[in-house]
């Protein structure tokens, strides 16, 4: 029994600090609110800066939907953990008798949750004006996937860029090389997708995609406590 009870006390505090970021979230709306606003001014932009025919349209969809999520997910990030360090609560959060780790996957939890409710509001409106057809499961497996390892990632470099007085910047310095390998994974499993490739090309993608969440939580997990000590 002595054994699962870390595992436990690790679970309560993860999901105390998620479900702490998303009551917030739920009163002020403000996260969400920017990064849908965000997305939304990125998709109509693309709509009439890529004035093309329907088949040109239809092969740079992938790539315009995941630069969407990239950058409201890239807003969402660096806004999460700078609420946390203007208001103080950072430190409170550092103070608690937790495991630091716990710190991490909540509000990558919640991070997550806020990435996928804008990605969902997000499909309907893009599939009306792109005319496509984004409701695929293997597309919906290959978006939770890609946000997974953004959002891993993403929340572990907004820890360490929110110490820095140049934080708003020097996250997506950060962030970008890091995630480019999530990036085209996603994006070239996205387009296999709905350009109706046999699974064969797309199985490779995912696997990358796959193989990156797994890397890149279990690194956060290890050096999470070094980096917010810094």
């Amino acid at each position: 029994m002595s054994g699962d009870a870390p595992i436990t006390s690790l679970w309560q505090a993860t999901r105390a600090i998620a479900w702490k970021d998303l009551t917030a979230e739920r009163r002020s709306r403000e996260l969400l609110s920017a990064m849908l606003v965000f997305a939304l001014l990125v998709i109509l932009a693309f709509n009439f800066a890529l004035d093309l025919d329907p088949k040109t349209r239809g092969s740079v969809a992938s790539g315009v939907l995941w630069v969407t999520f990239i950058f409201a997910g890239t807003l969402g990030l660096n806004r999460s953990m700078a609420t946390e360090k203007d208001r103080g609560c950072l430190d409170g959060l550092l103070l608690a008798p937790i495991d630091r780790s716990a710190i991490y996957f909540g509000k990558a939890i919640a991070n997550l949750a806020f990435m996928l409710i804008v990605e969902a509001i997000v499909f309907p409106l893009y599939s009306v004006l792109y005319n496509v057809n984004l409701f695929l499961p293997g597309l919906l497996l290959t978006v939770v996937l890609g946000s997974v390892g953004y959002v891993a990632v993403g929340t572990l470099l907004s820890s360490m860029a929110v110490q820095a007085r140049t934080r708003d910047m020097l996250l997506p310095i950060l962030l970008f090389p890091v995630a480019l390998p999530v990036l085209i994974a996603a994006v070239k499993a996205s387009a296999g997708y709905l350009g109706g490739l046999p699974m064969e090309e797309i199985i490779p993608w995912l696997n990358l995609l796959g193989v990156y969440d797994v890397i890149f939580i279990t690194v956060a997990f290890m050096v999470f406590d070094f980096i917010v000590e810094e």
